[in-house]
């Protein structure tokens, strides 16, 4: 498995903020982890894309930086189109929807720069969003979802004829989206396999803090993947935060903390009925009983061990990334470090404040000692 830390945790969306980037962070949270080689998760913003797919000078300065730095690129994160240090985010990082032309045509702009980009001999990664946010989709959205990855496995094939180079893109389930969990993914994809989707070039992006939210069984989620004829292309190693009683006074206090106006943090509370959804921690906190767990999508370093009585679900990262290394396939999956909320994590304030350098180069090496080697053993 390829490891390496997505770039969208530092606010650049142009050429020129990408490449400091690149040399003030990925290059000295290279050096400060001990590493050798970093591979980069870069996330490029749509108006980004569209420069650097029409010019060959320009990728070639990327090449250069990441050459320069001891960098390589696996995966590109084109989840979000652009925006996504803006003071507020929430639902506008599900626009454009898969429904609408821009999304495909963005995806492909990654693909060509991705292909160009990649190390010789390996294969390349996009993860993008589960087709929009639940509400408003209709069946002629879905209609033209379908038809949009049908077009993306088209030009995904003639990339690979064209240059060699394999590139997929693996639709990421988010709660709270038409694909909230692995099993709608699952589902919706099986059935349109006969619809021109190619699922030697669309598969799944597991982020193990959605998985984890979900309350979802790792190793049933990977052979459900599996089992379907579907291929996971990423695991997006993030931990979500767990509350084993949210009644709890210092546990509420400390949840309120997390509370913030730029990032969606989706609730799920386990209970005898099933899982209870809220859409916000905000509004969790308001409305949901109470009387079971909670699991709230807010990404949490993965090294950190929060106060008492809150914890994270590392636990669920590190089966999931296990099971993803007994895939047959394992050596293209590509599991990237995806902790995007440095500046607001509580107590933290500027990502600058708290050192992002060295905070990112811990998680690294935490997944190089809990992740990576595990497989590696087995």
């Amino acid at each position: 498995m390829r490891l390496s830390y997505c770039t969208n945790v530092h606010p650049a969306e142009d050429l020129e903020g990408v490449i400091t980037q690149l040399r003030h962070y990925a290059g000295n949270i290279r050096r400060r982890a001990g590493l050798q080689v970093l591979g980069v998760g870069l996330w490029i913003p749509s108006v980004l894309a569209t420069r650097l797919a029409a010019s060959e000078q320009d990728r070639q300065a990327l090449r250069e930086v990441l050459e320069a730095e001891g960098l390589q690129l696996h995966t590109i994160n084109a989840f979000p189109y652009g925006g996504f240090h803006d003071e507020v985010v929430k639902h506008a990082v599900y626009l454009p929807t898969w429904a609408e032309p821009a999304r495909l045509e963005y995806t492909l702009r990654c693909a060509q720069i991705l292909a160009d980009l990649l190390p010789e001999g390996e294969v390349g990664s996009i993860s993008t969003l589960p087709l929009a946010w639940r509400d408003p989709w209709d069946e002629a959205q879905d209609h033209a979802a379908t038809n949009a990855f049908a077009q993306l496995s088209q030009g995904l094939r003639e990339l690979k004829e064209r240059t060699g180079r394999t590139v997929r893109v693996a639709i990421e389930p988010e709660p709270g989206c038409v694909l909230d969990t692995i099993s709608d993914i699952v589902q919706w994809l099986g059935a349109r396999l006969e619809r021109g989707i190619d699922p030697e070039f669309v598969g799944v992006c597991v982020d193990t803090c959605h998985l984890a939210v979900s309350f979802a069984d790792p190793a049933g989620a990977i052979a459900q993947i599996q089992n379907a004829g579907l291929r996971v292309v990423k695991v997006q190693a993030s931990a979500a935060l767990h509350v084993l009683d949210p009644k709890d006074r210092t546990a509420r206090a400390a949840l309120e903390s997390f509370v913030e106006p730029k990032y969606l943090h989706q609730v799920r509370e386990s209970s005898a009925a099933g899982v209870i959804p809220a859409d916000d921690l905000d509004t969790a906190l308001a409305e949901l009983p109470g009387s079971g767990p909670w699991r709230v999508h807010f990404h949490i370093p993965l090294h950190h061990v929060p106060a008492a009585p809150l914890q994270t679900t590392t636990d669920v990262l590190q089966a999931t990334v296990s099971e993803a290394g007994k895939l047959p396939y394992a050596d293209e999956v590509h599991l990237d470090v995806e902790t995007y909320t440095w500046s607001v994590l509580p107590q933290h304030g500027n990502a600058e404040e708290v050192g992002i350098v060295d905070g990112i180069a811990a998680e690294l090496v935490w997944a190089e000692e809990n992740l990576m080697a595990p497989v590696h053993a087995s």
